[in-house]
């Protein structure tokens, strides 16, 4: 019978097989990128992954492997192989050709990721930020006496900064298309419509992924149409050699949607870690006695309990409409305690009924679209 030492030198030499296949497999990714380009397919086939999950499964059962953890590694091998495409893609089409691009806090975590974004698009880019700037990018000292004769000025301060650097920017009225990444729009009202009343070719572009995100497939980009319809195509097709979904709303509709998309959200995953810090429980003592459910609403819980306070109080206390989704939060909690406590199954079934309609729209959509 082999030893410990030689079984776990064969699984070694294993787990090095497999990092070359992958490595393997991503080379293809490549090349497959490439065709894909050549012949105007799409970068992303849900019935090909289909195809391949279901093939994985099957030949998992017939080796006596789980078929739910062939699923899992082909999906983790897809969104990998999907990254590989579309950053080729990215590179490929060469939006930034010859032209120049200046980003105002680019040692920020978004801002660096722009940044980043527009060199692998062939950008020769400029960051203006007393941090620094990402490796790649040019430093600029003082952008507020450059000549700003850049095609795009990115616009990624801090949220309260951002307002008080449009102005300034509306003032110089630069050539190139503005706009901002901010996440609320509310406080930043009067700095685009200066821009806007100054003739500038200004549009206002969200984010709404992380910046550690490495594929835009199912991610999306709000585009805030301010009148200026060049300037809003000159944003979009910057994301348009990706697999991105983009959306284009006006000024009042982002913060009203924002409203629910990010302070609802962030307001219940607070009211959750709050609700347990001052109950006493200790939370190693829950951890022994969590659920799926649990584990996975503190897992959001967790994240969200990392952010900056200070930029998740601008989300909630700045957006003009961020008291509605507060006040919708309050009632639905209030018409659960006043159900629970008045033994009211009825109401209490009417509210998990109604949860359920709502959310099964989305259901049905995702299956649709997939």
């Amino acid at each position: 019978m082999a030893s410990l030492d030689e079984l776990r030198r064969h699984l070694d030499d294993l787990d090095d097989r497999l990092i070359e296949l992958i490595a393997d497999r991503q080379r293809t990714s490549r090349e497959i990128a490439r065709v894909k380009r050549s012949t105007g397919h799409p970068t992303r086939d849900y019935g090909r992954e289909r195809e391949v999950i279901l093939g994985a499964r099957a030949t998992a059962a017939k080796h006596g492997v789980p078929p739910s953890v062939a699923e899992e590694l082909m999906r983790l091998l897809i969104r990998s192989s999907l990254a590989t495409q579309e950053r080729a893609s990215v590179a490929a089409q060469g939006q930034g050709s010859g032209r120049r691009a200046l980003v105002i806090g680019g040692a920020g975590k978004l801002g660096r990721w722009f940044a980043e974004f527009l060199l692998s698009q062939g950008f020769a880019v400029e960051v203006a930020d007393p941090a620094g700037a990402p490796e790649g990018t040019v430093p600029l000292a003082d952008w507020q006496h450059a000549d700003l004769s850049h095609d795009f000025i990115v616009v990624a301060t801090p949220l309260g900064r951002t307002d008080a650097v449009l102005r300034e920017l509306a003032l110089r009225r630069p050539p190139g298309v503005i706009f901002d990444l901010g996440s609320l729009k509310s406080p930043l009202r009067g700095g685009l419509l200066a821009l806007r009343s100054h003739g500038c070719r200004v549009t206002s572009v969200h984010p709404m992924f992380g910046p550690d995100t490495e594929l835009l497939s199912g991610r999306h980009v709000v585009f805030v149409d301010l009148g200026h319809a060049e300037a809003l195509q000159s944003a979009r097709d910057l994301f348009a050699s990706t697999m991105v979904e983009q959306a284009v709303m006006s000024l009042d509709e982002h913060d009203r949607l924002i409203a629910y998309v990010l302070g609802l959200s962030h307001a219940l995953n607070i009211a959750f870690f709050t609700a347990l810090a001052g109950s006493g429980e200790a939370a190693p003592r829950l951890a022994q006695l969590s659920s799926t459910t649990f584990d996975a609403q503190l897992d959001v819980a967790t994240r969200v309990a990392q952010e900056s306070p200070e930029l998740y109080f601008e989300i909630q206390s700045l957006n003009d409409y961020g008291a509605e989704s507060l006040e919708a939060l309050a009632r639905a909690v209030e018409s659960l305690r006043r159900a629970v406590l008045a033994q009211d199954e009825v109401a209490f079934t009417a509210l998990m009924r109604q949860g359920r309609e709502y959310l099964e729209d989305r259901r049905s959509r995702q299956a649709t679209r997939a």
